[in-house]
């Protein structure tokens, strides 16, 4: 079911996600920057190393095998000799290839080429070689080259590789919260200064305090536009105190001729219906001027103001307006909700809902029910739909059932800002049947009298 709501909007700052975003960039970068060459550098190393390490053993394997099997065919009634140590060779005759498939299983299944082989032996210690295997129908050639001594330093290496990125990314944090510092020190300076000029009516020229460089540019251009929100804030407080000389005279004039036509015992029926409409149009204006003048200024009047009785004179105010139209208006609940608050404001905030029921309810009842901290109109009417209750506290919007109606469709958002303004809540949705149910809550609150 849909449901508009318009709830006090007080000033929130966003939280943000670190406590200076821009300089922890800055460091971030700076840290990733040198981790990421250190790291590349290491492996870039690493990789050569182990490739030009690969390819020398190989060579050498290569050639001493092949010298290996040499001497081996000239002279097979010697054993042939080994120039470099590290090695171990052997060879197998035909007859004894079954042997080797017991001693060696490995061995026997590898093919020609120079194969990696590690493990551990049977004390636990983890050993590594390269085994050279030349295979011909008579004669099986092996040659191990041992690695464990290279495996051993090859650890060593990159220990001091990991060692040496963790310490160029430690400097590189140091290097990147200094840089950061420096970076971020005026624009600090920049913040703290804005932040002391906003306590005073003029603000501070800032442009005075810093270089001609990128900070001092944007100096320059918030001093600017300081200027231009002064100009602007000015001239608003002048229409606001001429708004409220020059419409309030003119009120008080008529507030007084009816006061006083009102007072005449020779006035006829007719005509005291007419100026009791007046009197009430004009206290309708008074209490709007108030308001207004109040959410202009954003400034929180202050009073003990009996929503009761506000109502009651909205809904009197109303009776004398519904004349042909067979509507009920009548008010229900505990009387002594009283708000601290002027009545300019709650009776243009309850006026707004209160109007809108009786302006769309052709026929039925319009109650206004009391309850402790807020106050419901329920309404007859044709109720509310989607498109309404997304829009309807919009400045401006006008909902489905307008038709032709008066009204610029701004009630509804001066009542959201006076909520704003006041941390009072404004909620309007569908009743249970029909109609729409519009709920004011009111943040404080007095007991009655």
């Amino acid at each position: 079911m849909p449901e508009a709501e318009a709830a006090p909007r007080a000033p929130q700052r966003r939280r943000p996600r670190y406590r200076r975003q821009l300089r922890s960039r800055i460091i971030l970068a700076f840290v990733l920057l040198g981790f990421g060459l250190t790291a590349l550098f290491a492996f870039a190393t690493n990789w050569t190393r182990n490739r030009v390490e690969t390819e020398l053993v190989e060579d050498v394997m290569n050639s001493n095998i092949d010298e290996y099997a040499r001497q081996y065919y000239s002279a097979p009634d010697r054993q042939p000799e080994i120039q470099v140590q590290q090695m171990y060779a052997r060879h197998v005759r035909r007859e004894r290839f079954e042997e080797l498939r017991a001693e060696e299983p490995d061995w026997y299944e590898l093919s020609d080429g120079i194969h990696n082989i590690s493990g551990t032996d049977e004390n636990g210690e983890p050993f590594a070689y390269k085994l050279a295997v030349r295979k011909t129908p008579d004669e099986w050639f092996f040659l191990a080259y041992d690695m464990t001594q290279a495996m051993r330093g090859e650890e060593q290496f990159n220990r001091a590789i990991f060692s040496s990125v963790v310490v160029f990314t430690l400097l590189s944090l140091l290097v990147g919260w200094w840089a950061a510092s420096r970076v971020m020190s005026p624009v600090s300076e920049l913040a703290r200064r804005l932040k002391l000029s906003g306590r005073s009516a003029q603000p501070e020229a800032l442009a005075a305090h810093f270089p001609g460089d990128e900070v001092g540019q944007l100096a320059e251009a918030l001093d600017d536009y300081a200027a231009r929100l002064t100009d602007v804030v000015q001239r608003d407080r002048e229409f606001n105190a001429d708004v409220s000389h020059e419409l309030r005279t003119p009120l008080a004039v008529i507030k007084g001729a009816v006061e006083l036509l009102l007072s005449r015992p020779d006035v006829d029926e007719k005509t005291r219906n007419r100026l009791l409409r007046i009197q009430r149009a004009e206290q309708q204006c008074t209490d709007l001027i108030s308001a207004l003048l109040l959410l202009s200024r954003d400034e929180r009047g202050h009073g003990a103001t009996d929503v009761g009785k506000v109502a009651d004179q909205l809904l009197d105010a109303h009776r004398a307006q519904i004349v042909g139209k067979s509507l009920e208006l009548r008010i229900e609940g505990e009387r002594g909700l009283v708000v601290d608050a002027p009545e300019a404001a709650v009776a243009v905030a309850l006026g707004n809902l209160i109007g809108n029921a009786v302006k769309y309810t052709p026929s039925g009842a319009v109650v206004v029910r009391l309850h402790a901290g807020e106050v419901e109109v329920v309404d007859s009417g044709p109720g509310l739909s989607p498109e309404d209750a997304a829009k309807l506290f919009e400045r401006g919007y006008r909902g489905t059932h307008a038709g032709h109606s008066q009204g610029g469709g701004i009630g509804l958002s001066i009542v959201r800002r006076l909520c704003a303004l006041y941390g009072w809540n404004v909620r309007v949705a569908p009743g249970q049947v029909q109609g729409v149910v519009a709920t004011l809550t009111f943040s404080e609150t007095r007991p009655g009298p």
